[in-house]
């Protein structure tokens, strides 16, 4: 235990030989003077905790000597005690504790008082210490927090960076690929060609699936992830999940086999997106890691409480199935059941732990029986609000969009596969479109020329869609700061849509956009503007 060090300051020597007798202990350490002038050097050298202080002393008395100690920053913090043999009068007690003392003790000494308080004491500047030295460790700790923060903030940003620039970068193409196949969809085509449009159409949507899979893992890891309940077919999606994958299953010679229960309702309040995720994973895995026999896809009600159905969800395969002790690992990121599997059957190991946070936010469960070399049974348990039967209505992708009359648009895009979809589009809409490669190209067009709206992309070369856009707002051009400008990117993070929205952008569209909603939104922004003129 540190030894903690109290001063003992009389001019009468007998007196201090009498307290250092009383106060001699393992844990202390005994330092004493008979001069005030010394004992100020003492308590500024030394580590003095308690001082025991003669009120009556020639030169300087024991009043003037604790205000000097009191007043000096090193020092004020030291207890002290009095030690007088003058009248107990409470004003002098009053004097020694206005000057900063924390207790008297008189002469003649009582040795078990004076035992007693200088233990309290004692006691007290341990606590002190201790709370100090927890203090200073917590500051400490929580430098080290503000830095491990600042570490996890930076690490998240760089993340959250390369998510934006891999998912504009990959879902550009896609993008392409979607609006091609949507404009060869409207061509004139065989019923095979239309097939193979349809699959064209769901291979790519699946794509991406598997981009927004990876986005979504980043969205629940930062707790933003939503799921969205619309009214939804249970049969339609698990028929359009296994259409999907019939062509893998064929090239396997695998039986693909469904079953429903008969009093399955019509339709549910579901995610259709995130169920199709599910699906599409657990499905597709059966198939991948199935040489021979079958795939089972089983549809069926669990149980019921009023308006609401618990509906299972079991995919049975007769392929390889996984050991009991590799069960749990399957379903960590990257990870799969044995080494040779990734050798043998490819994979990145992300869909059972898409399926696994999946499930566990829709609030469902999801379980795995399986016996090596036999099979698997993946099964997937969530309760459904039962809908109404909506009724029948056309397809809305079937109905024409009307074109505009006397609409001028300056669309930016530097993609030339977005750029020829975007020229098809416009045409097809009988809009006067202006285009341009990058920001610059489009202020300077702007500049020259009158518009009703800007479509202008985010990610392009020389100056990019938001500084563009910032431009604009700041009457870079004079009278065009309040041009409608709707910004559209292949990046879907939360953060890349509010910095559009903080340029000034009037609404943001993502990459792939359906044709409908920027027929939407252009309409909404012209008609806005022609109220206002």
């Amino acid at each position: 235990m540190e030894k903690i060090n109290i001063l003992i300051v009389d001019d009468r020597p007998e007196n201090i030989i009498a307290l250092e007798a009383l106060l001699e202990r393992d844990d202390v350490n005994l330092i004493s003077t008979t001069l005030p002038n010394e004992a100020l050097r003492l308590a500024w050298e030394m580590d003095i905790a308690i001082a025991l202080v003669d009120v009556q002393m020639p030169e300087m008395d024991g009043f003037e000597l604790v205000e000097i100690l009191k007043s000096n920053p090193r020092t004020k913090d030291i207890l002290v005690i009095f030690v007088t043999a003058i009248s107990t009068d409470a004003k002098y007690a009053v004097k020694g504790l206005n000057t900063g003392a924390v207790d008297y003790l008189y002469k003649p000494l009582n040795p078990y008082v004076t035992s007693a308080k200088v233990d309290s004491f004692l006691q007290f500047v341990r606590t002190q210490r201790d709370i100090v030295k927890k203090n200073k460790e917590l500051e400490a700790y929580q430098k080290e927090l503000i830095k491990a923060k600042e570490l996890a903030e930076q690490g998240k940003k760089i993340k959250e960076n390369f998510l934006a620039n891999m998912s504009h970068e990959i879902r550009t193409p896609i993008n392409g690929i979607i609006g091609l196949a949507n404009l060869l969809e409207k061509t004139t085509l065989t019923a095979e060609q239309n097939e193979m449009i349809s699959l064209l159409q769901i291979s790519s949507n699946s794509l991406l699936g598997v981009i927004n899979d990876i986005l979504d893992l980043s969205k629940i890891d930062a707790g933003m992830f939503k799921i969205n309940r619309t009214a939804t077919d249970l049969e339609e999606v698990c028929h359009a999940v296994i259409n999907l994958l019939s062509i893998r299953a064929k090239e396997k010679d695998l039986e693909l086999i469904t079953s429903f229960d008969p009093d399955l309702p019509k339709n549910v309040s579901a995610d259709s997106l995130r169920l199709n995720q599910i699906l599409m994973n657990l499905i597709g895995n059966a198939i991948k890691f199935t040489n021979k026999g079958s795939v089972t896809l089983k549809v069926e009600i669990m149980d019921r409480k009023g308006n609401n159905l618990q509906i299972r969800f079991s995919i049975t395969d007769t392929g390889i199935g996984i050991p009991t002790d590799k069960i749990e690992k399957i379903f960590e990121t990257f990870e799969q059941a044995d080494e040779s599997t990734t050798m043998n059957f490819g994979g990145t190991g992300l869909g059972l732990s898409i399926v696994k946070n999946l499930a566990r936010l829709k609030g469902g469960v999801l379980t795995v029986d399986s016996c090596e070399g036999q099979g698997s049974t993946f099964c997937f348990v969530n309760w459904y609000e039962v809908l109404q039967d909506l009724p029948e209505t056309k397809e809305k992708h079937l109905d024409k969009l009307l074109p505009f009359t006397n609409v001028r648009i300056l669309v930016a895009e530097d993609n030339p596969i977005n750029k020829f979809l975007i020229v098809k589009i416009m045409k097809d809409w009988e809009v006067i479109a202006d285009f341009a490669d990058n920001g610059q190209e489009a202020l300077d067009k702007l500049r020259d020329n009158n518009y009703d709206l800007i479509l202008m992309d985010t990610f392009m070369p020389v100056m990019n869609g938001l500084e563009a856009t910032r431009l604009i707002r700041t009457d870079h051009i004079p009278g065009k700061k309040d041009i409608p400008i709707i910004t559209f990117s292949a990046a879907v993070m939360e953060n890349d849509k509010k910095a559009a929205i903080d340029a000034g952008a009037n609404d943001v569209l993502s990459k792939p956009f359906e044709l409908r909603l920027l027929h939407e939104k252009i309409t909404q922004f012209i008609n806005k503007q022609a109220l206002m003129l």
